[in-house]
């Protein structure tokens, strides 16, 4: 299965311009803990960062600074990792470890943003999958049952 198959496709995303008060509420509003950082190139949404709570958190509120002095450019992670969404989930469950992050936003071909899988979506899918395997074994003990005669 590709990531793009499994993504979520609905992003809620701010612009580095945007005040930390008014990301902060976006999260609130669409229930995220995290907004992808995005510029407008030639029509399309480029994810550039990821800003977190925490971020807002340790970076800002920690240190008893004003919120309404920042910008979401100023917090967020620079260094961003994306995958491309006809990645598999197995590769993009390498690269999230490789490169130590629980959130991945997932590009189309162009570079625009796709979507976005969160570590705990991928456990989620896996649990799924495991459970679907655990089945297995009855279904193959009563099929056996059935079909041998003694």
């Amino acid at each position: 299965m590709s990531i793009g198959e499994f993504c979520n496709r609905e992003v809620v995303f701010a612009t580095r311009e945007m005040s930390l008060p008014e990301a902060a509420q976006l999260m609130r509003e669409h229930h995220v803990g995290d907004l992808v950082v995005v510029d407008e190139v030639d029509g399309k949404r480029v994810p550039v960062g990821i800003v977190t709570d925490r971020d807002m958190v340790i970076e800002v509120i920690a240190q008893s600074l004003d919120l309404d002095e920042f910008r979401v450019g100023d917090i967020m992670g620079h260094h961003l990792v994306s995958v491309q969404e006809k990645e598999g989930v197995f590769e993009t469950i390498r690269l999230m470890r490789s490169q130590g992050v629980r959130r991945i936003p997932v590009v189309n071909s162009e570079g625009g943003l796709a979507g976005i899988v969160s570590a705990d979506d991928i456990l989620e899918l896996l649990a799924e999958e495991m459970t679907e395997l655990a089945k297995v074994v009855p279904r193959e003990q009563e099929r056996e049952t059935k079909t041998r005669t003694y």
